[in-house]
């Protein structure tokens, strides 16, 4: 099992490429199990020890709320937080873009298993410079 919490290498590049509009595009997170293989190597949504479960549908959800901003030398964006109605165990989550193929965005670590027994939520970071979930900097 190999978990790192990171931008996907991929999407670094796809940025460049102008492969996603955050903006514009449909973006999910999926929930895994602690077996999952997700990291910086991670090119596309798998449902390869994707979290199973009465109230989890594979894929996950879509993320909504986007909020894309700068300061200085940092871009940087976030989403609200996203819950599930359910009994849930999950120990990292994919960011991915459906409207492009399914490709990675980012890796989340919860750094070990968290479990719910009636909601699961993701309660994302503050949305700025030194907080926000996704940042590129100089």
């Amino acid at each position: 099992m190999t978990i790192l919490q990171t931008q996907t290498t991929s999407f670094k590049k796809e940025l460049y490429q102008a492969v996603h509009n955050l903006s514009t595009d449909t973006i999910y997170i999926a929930l895994y199990t602690g077996n999952a293989n997700l990291n910086e190597d991670t090119t596309v949504y798998s449902v390869t020890n994707e979290v199973s479960g009465a109230g989890y549908t594979a894929g996950g959800k879509a993320l909504t709320g986007v909020q894309i901003s700068s300061s200085g030398y940092v871009a940087y964006v976030n989403w609200s937080n996203v819950s599930w109605t359910a009994a849930l165990t999950a120990r990292c989550a994919l960011i991915y873009n459906v409207t492009q193929g399914n490709k990675s965005i980012a890796v989340l670590d919860f750094g070990s298993d968290k479990t719910s027994t009636t909601t699961f939520t993701i309660t994302m970071p503050a949305n700025t410079s030194t907080t926000a979930l996704i940042r590129s900097s100089n």
